[in-house]
């Protein structure tokens, strides 16, 4: 019955998006020659101010750079979750010629929806020239999004001044075990260098995940397929998986582990961090980290900038195994697009030198200044300011810049995911694995959650397993030891 119902949608999405583009003949061309591009981003809508500034300098920096009359139409996506609202829109048969997925873009690509990148790379000025060596295995799995940005590894941080006044604190970071990274949190609790605060050691945006960035491969859990034997085992149903929950619980009930992490979401996290409600949080490397001790400073002084904190080391060490698989998030361009070869031209225009000035670091006398020696970066830029499209680890200006880009501790969490990174063994599901994966997965999370809350004992763990096996576990993990590699 699925099968059937996925054939009608697919049907009805090819019917609504020739009749959509039979119906918009003529729109994309301006009276005055200029070709429109529509644009579906994150947050990147019409209602964002800086986000209309951004496309029309692009448009006007394209023209004087390019020669490309070029201009753009921001596509307004309705709040809540991104993928969802970007389904619905395309399914609708309104498919903009630039594309940001974060998520949902598979099903779309398996319709023929989005363009192979790979050509357009291979000839292409700039794009082929940035790509990391990440970026290359994942174009060459899933041709469809690019996404050119360092290593997404999450580093732990917390203020200076704060992990100056805890007892220990560099004798137990210079060898982060996993019992020194317990004993850390226990002092910044028990002794707060805060005075009343913090409340808790650490906290998250509703799940383990940024956990698992400090503490999972010191448990062993360093790839999803762990080798058992001659075989492969999945990593979250392995007695390594069961060790490290009971760790997680420990933390929960000992209060070190935020009480509330569940119904955290990314700002009240940030804002618990800035209050001094939480000594440590995880973010993305490099400029989140920027971000974040920016704010820090203009809230709490600049003693309080941040201190980047080492991943927990035991079987191994590192902030997870990078996925190679395909980007998760990232720019496509629409197959049914008029104007594919244009809207590669921007994003290869964004990999060059002049388009990265307008990308990195932002508007001219706002997020930086010229003097006749250097660039000069100001504090909104440190405190607001990300690009947009690409980060590639060399960037080029006439002038040099008086300050570097990335703020010291930024780069501190740029050199550790670097420093760590390990590729995972982790591949694509056949399409008729996924319905059964998800709800694996969802499985997996409500154990979780019960073990690390004390709904559930840690025994309970051996339950989970065998569901998960019942529900389709036994035959993925079949499939992965036939072609794992």
């Amino acid at each position: 019955m699925k099968k059937y119902l996925l054939l009608f949608m697919s049907l009805m999405l090819i019917l609504v998006t020739a009749c959509s583009k039979e119906s918009d003949t003529g729109e994309e061309e301006s009276k005055d020659g200029s070709t429109t591009l529509r644009v579906v981003y994150k947050d990147e809508g019409p209602s964002n101010p800086v986000a209309q500034k951004y496309f029309e300098t692009l448009s006007k920096a394209l023209k004087e750079d390019k020669d490309m009359d070029v201009k753009f139409e921001l596509v307004e996506m309705p709040q809540g979750n991104y993928a969802e609202k970007l389904n619905l829109l395309l399914m609708s048969g309104d498919i903009p010629d630039m594309i940001y997925f974060q998520g949902g873009d598979q099903q779309i690509a398996d319709q023929d929806l989005l363009e192979d990148l790979g050509p357009y790379i291979e000839k292409s000025e700039n794009v082929k020239n940035i790509l990391e060596p990440h970026n290359e295995k994942r174009l060459a799995n899933y041709p469809y999004l690019l996404w050119i940005k360092p290593l997404d590894s999450k580093t732990p941080v917390i203020r200076k001044d704060w992990f100056d006044k805890t007892a220990g604190s560099k004798e137990l970071m210079e060898d982060p075990t996993i019992d020194n990274y317990y004993n850390f949190f226990k002092e910044l609790v028990e002794n707060p260098p805060g005075g009343s605060k913090p409340v808790n050691a650490i906290t998250a945006a509703g799940d383990i995940t940024e956990l698992d960035y400090i503490f999972e491969m010191a448990f062993g859990l360093n790839q999803t397929w762990l080798k058992e034997g001659n075989g492969y085992i999945y990593s979250k149903v392995s007695d390594k998986e069961k060790e490290k929950l009971e760790f997680y619980n420990k933390l929960y009930e000992e209060g070190l582990l935020d009480q509330q992490y569940l119904t955290k979401q990314w700002d009240t996290k940030e804002k618990a961090f800035y209050d001094g409600e939480t000594a440590v949080i995880v973010g993305t490397n490099g400029k989140v980290i920027d971000i974040y001790d920016g704010k820090m400073k203009q809230v709490n002084g600049d003693e309080a900038s941040l201190v980047v904190l080492p991943p927990a080391k035991g079987e191994d060490q590192g902030f997870t195994a990078t996925d190679i698989t395909k980007e998760s998030r990232g720019m496509a361009i629409s197959s049914q697009s008029k104007h594919k070869d244009i809207a590669f031209e921007v994003l290869d225009y964004l990999a060059s030198d002049k388009g990265q000035l307008l990308d990195r670091i932002g508007f001219e006398g706002e997020h930086y200044n010229v003097t006749d020696s250097s660039i000069e970066l100001t504090d909104k830029y440190y405190s607001e300011w990300y690009a947009r499209f690409w980060e590639p680890a060399e960037f080029n200006t006439e002038k040099p810049l008086k300050t570097p880009l990335l703020s010291e501790p930024a780069q501190k969490s740029r050199d550790l995911a670097n420093e760590f990174y390990k590729e995972d063994n982790s591949f694509i599901l056949p399409e008729q694995y996924i319905s059964n994966w998800d709800a694996m997965e969802n499985l997996y999370k409500e154990y979780a959650t019960d073990i690390i809350t004390g709904k559930r004992p840690v025994s309970d763990f051996d339950k989970f397993v065998d569901e998960w096996n019942q529900a389709g576990g036994k035959e993925i993990t079949s499939y992965a030891n036939e072609n794992i590699k």
